[in-house]
């Protein structure tokens, strides 16, 4: 098996760009499954073809047995199942160098211009803050980053479920210490024997159990992901609405005041319209029986009024009317 230490350096750069969760799996890519291929399995395999066995002499009837007992070494299936796993990782690191390189043009250009002397303070408000980026090289998974750490998940999450299934098919999840072989061209059924069976199916069941345990880990971090988006958006509200309190309500003892003084003001002008129309009566009274008993004659205190109606003017005397 080829060297790892280049797969790892480039994982190694992603547990800064990652959730906790993401580091988590990390880890267990790195130990359970790295570490334990490189140290363990690749030594109990070995050359497997040549410790298969099988009982006929026929040229060419073993290796079509070992063909069909192994279309591929559980070795070589295994690294092809890290290196598919770890590449929506890697498509995601690339995305972030990205990010980050554009964020540092932007961040470089704007600090030239807040340079100049007619800069405005928008513009260097706005070249000391990035979207994505912050500070010891780490980036803010959210946005367009946000979009692409969900679809490297939900690609892991894809890529161990095939290889699960396709494992399974394969050659299932157990190793039996004995092989029958029908195949052509095997003169008749032959019986083959494979070297360390019990060993084999440990390591067997202890990949699966480790791509299990990845394939959940990658499940949570969908779950955690989207509790942490919906967690800052109610965040954000919040904060939009405690930005601008509304002032406590005042006492509402002034405003009674107003209102009555302002009741007081209509009952007093309604009184007032209607003792100035009784007024008006009792002048025209007047006025009708000073017709018939002739001009009378002008007593002191008297007043001229005309009617509005006749045009003609008429000595009336002027009560005194004293509004309450």
């Amino acid at each position: 098996m080829g060297d790892w230490s280049f797969l790892g350096r480039l994982l190694d750069k992603v547990q800064s760009h990652s959730t906790v969760v993401g580091k988590v799996w990390l880890t267990v890519l790195f130990v359970f499954r790295i570490l334990v291929l490189g140290a363990g399995a690749e030594k109990v395999w070995g050359d497997e073809q040549s410790d298969f066995i099988c009982n006929t002499q026929q040229p060419g009837c073993e290796n079509v047995c070992y063909d069909l007992a192994f279309p591929i070494s559980h070795i070589r299936f295994w690294v092809l199942q890290i290196i598919f796993v770890s590449t929506p990782t890697l498509v995601y690191l690339g995305h972030v160098v990205h990010v980050i390189h554009r964020e540092e043009k932007i961040s470089l250009s704007m600090q030239n211009e807040t340079q100049d002397d007619h800069a405005s303070p928008v513009t260097k408000k706005l070249s000391k803050m990035s979207k994505y980026t912050k500070g010891k090289g780490k980036v803010r998974i959210r946005g367009s980053l946000l979009c692409s750490y969900l679809l490297n998940v939900i690609a892991k999450i894809m890529l161990e479920v095939a290889f699960i299934v396709g494992q399974y098919y394969l050659y299932g999840f157990m190793l039996e210490p004995q092989f029958v072989c029908d195949r052509f061209p095997c003169p008749h059924r032959v019986d083959c024997y494979m070297s360390r069976p019990t060993e084999k199916t440990i390591f067997i069941l202890f990949m699966l159990v480790v791509a299990c345990v990845s394939l959940v880990l990658n499940v949570t971090e969908i779950f955690y992901l989207c509790f942490k988006s919906v967690h800052n958006l109610m965040q954000k509200k919040q904060k939009n609405f405690t930005a601008t309190p509304t002032a406590p309500p005042k006492d509402d003892g002034h405003l009674k005041n107003k209102e009555h003084m302002f009741q007081n003001w209509v009952n007093l002008e309604t009184e007032l319209q209607g003792k100035t129309l009784e007024f008006m009566k009792s002048a025209d009274r007047e006025e009708e029986e000073g017709k018939e008993q002739g001009p009378p004659a002008h007593p002191q205190g008297s007043a001229v009024y005309a009617h509005p109606s006749s045009g003609r003017t008429s000595q009336i005397a002027v009560k005194k009317v004293t509004f309450m």
